[in-house]
């Protein structure tokens, strides 16, 4: 689709992507250098079997300790207890689900005052229904 639009109407040949590159989120054309942003696919790779897996190790639990959920235009903000051991097992959710949903932002957020410590998960605008599914809403 976007060799497409650079190509204009004409069919993309299988040459064409050896002339492309991935570059982070930019796909780079190499015969013309212009850089294209491309969309993280909406999907997670963990298997069935690793989905539950996850559920059962840490999501649950995570999930079960969360105070309240607030909604976000592309996500939602998750808060908890403002313990130690809440940050280091939110921490390690994120660097869990980072590697397996790519599509997903997180922000772990600290605020002065012993106030509760705040995950907000976002993605693009399709992915709100992911979210939901896996953290909760």
């Amino acid at each position: 689709m976007i060799a497409n639009a650079l190509a204009g109407s004409k069919p993309v040949e299988p040459a064409w992507k050896a002339r492309m590159a991935v570059v982070g989120q930019f796909e780079i054309v190499r015969s013309t250098g212009y850089a294209i942003l491309m969309e993280p696919r909406i999907a997670c790779s963990l298997t069935e079997a690793e989905m539950r897996k996850r559920r059962r190790t840490i999501l649950d639990s995570v999930r079960g300790a969360a105070r309240n959920v607030t909604p976000l235009p592309l996500g939602y903000a998750y808060r908890f207890e403002p313990t130690s051991e809440v940050l280091a097992q939110l921490g390690r959710l994120v660097d869990l689900e980072r590697q397996c949903c790519p599509f997903l932002t997180f922000r772990i957020i600290i605020e002065a005052g012993n106030q509760p410590i705040c995950l907000e998960v976002t993605g693009p605008p399709e992915a709100r229904a992911v979210i939901a599914d896996f953290f909760g809403s």
